[in-house]
């Protein structure tokens, strides 16, 4: 059965540990010696070096039953900001803060929901398949801990991802994304005396910007502009200017057409302008497309979906699949092999002074998260 002041004096324990992305090593020395303590094997990778922070991924192996599949948890370690002196307040069974940070329960309330649901597995002395917990960082700023994780260090193949809200719902389809950014350069001079001498590069990019329509493009794809930096003050006419954004699609051919019109737009309406211009070669322009993730696909037949609805139905309730706007580490995770579906933990307004989770809610998931497990102890196909 889930305790749930040990789990409120776990979850409270790891918000008040600071853990803003590149800074994580003391929340990720915390873990690492919770788990240890339970018997796990527990390493850390080198991924914080590659990504310019203070710690890597933790990677802790529970070895179980070796005739059974292993089983694959994760969630994030890193915070947004503000995310530093939190203070967590529970009233009336809802973790907050006192208003001038986040809570941190993105994705920290995963974490204890973790530990607390293989606590209760290990005292009830039952049958459990090896399960590898993997908790990761920097995934707030670009999943980058997932994105330099050596998966041959662990041996799952299959599990689950905890960092949504909704404890009803498994997530098992979410979009591919692509990042592009323009640097539209011009020529400076003085706005006042001599600006016909210059050639404005915010004005170009502002041509290439009103040919374009951010936002949904359709039912599965979207973009965004996002950024845009440039110039130095209102009496020189601006050198250069930077626009920075994304597309996302759950078709990977859409948003390959999508990124392609954008580039397009850009590189085309800049070049017109060029043509016109007095000045000889600008505006130019210079393009950086990259792409951020791929998409997550997750069939309704597979065990990672079956298993967990199968644990729901046990628990006397109907977990629905979901389908995701976002990105997460299990897009990351699905391109190296690993198929994880994504679990809620109850978590409400993420990413800001508002962030609150109810203690009943993060109980619900911990208790589901011991049927999956149990579910997959007690199958092994």
């Amino acid at each position: 059965m889930i305790d749930k002041k040990r789990l409120a004096d776990v979850f409270q324990a790891l918000v008040r540990i600071d853990s803003v992305s590149k800074n994580e090593k003391k929340v990720c020395d915390f873990i690492a010696e919770i788990l240890h303590s339970m018997g796990a094997d527990v390493q850390v990778d080198d991924a914080g070096k590659k990504v310019g922070g203070n710690c890597g991924n933790l990677i802790a192996h529970f070895p179980g039953d070796s005739g059974l599949e292993p089983l694959f948890l994760s969630a994030h370690m890193d915070t947004v900001s503000p995310g530093e002196g939190i203070d967590p307040v529970l009233e009336e069974g809802v973790f907050s803060s006192t208003g001038d940070t986040i809570l941190g329960a993105d994705d920290k309330s995963a974490i204890a929901i973790i530990i607390e649901a293989l606590r209760v597995l290990q005292s009830s002395g039952g049958l459990m398949c090896p399960v590898d917990v993997v908790i990761t960082v920097c995934e707030e700023i670009g999943l980058l801990g997932a994105k330099h994780l050596d998966v041959g260090r662990f041996s799952a193949r299959a599990g689950y991802v905890l960092d949504a809200s909704d404890i009803e719902g498994i997530v098992t389809k979410a979009p591919a994304a692509n990042r592009f950014s323009f640097v539209v350069r011009g020529k400076d001079a003085h706005a006042g005396a001599h600006p016909e001498d210059g050639v404005n590069a915010i004005a170009a990019a502002a041509k290439a910007l009103a040919r374009l329509e951010p936002g949904r493009v359709d039912e599965d794809t979207t973009f965004n502009i996002g950024v845009i930096e440039g110039g130095m003050a209102t009496n020189i006419v601006p050198a250069e200017v930077t626009v920075r954004g994304e597309a996302r699609s759950h078709s990977d051919e859409r948003l390959q057409e999508v990124t392609d019109h954008i580039v397009s737009v850009f590189e085309e309406t800049v070049a017109a302008q060029a043509v016109r211009s007095t000045h000889p070669g600008l505006p130019a322009v210079e393009t950086s497309v990259e792409n951020d993730f791929c998409s997550l696909l997750i069939p309704h037949d597979h065990p990672v979906v079956r298993r967990a609805v199968s644990a729901a139905a046990c628990l006397g309730f109907r977990l629905e699949e979901k389908v995701s706007g976002g990105g997460s580490d299990a897009n990351i995770l699905f391109q190296k092999g690993i198929t994880a579906g994504i679990l809620g933990t109850g978590m409400k307004d993420m990413h800001t002074v508002r962030e609150t989770v109810a203690l009943d809610d993060m109980a619900k998931a911990a208790t589901l998260l011991v049927g999956i497990v149990e579910e997959w102890s007690s199958r092994g196909e």
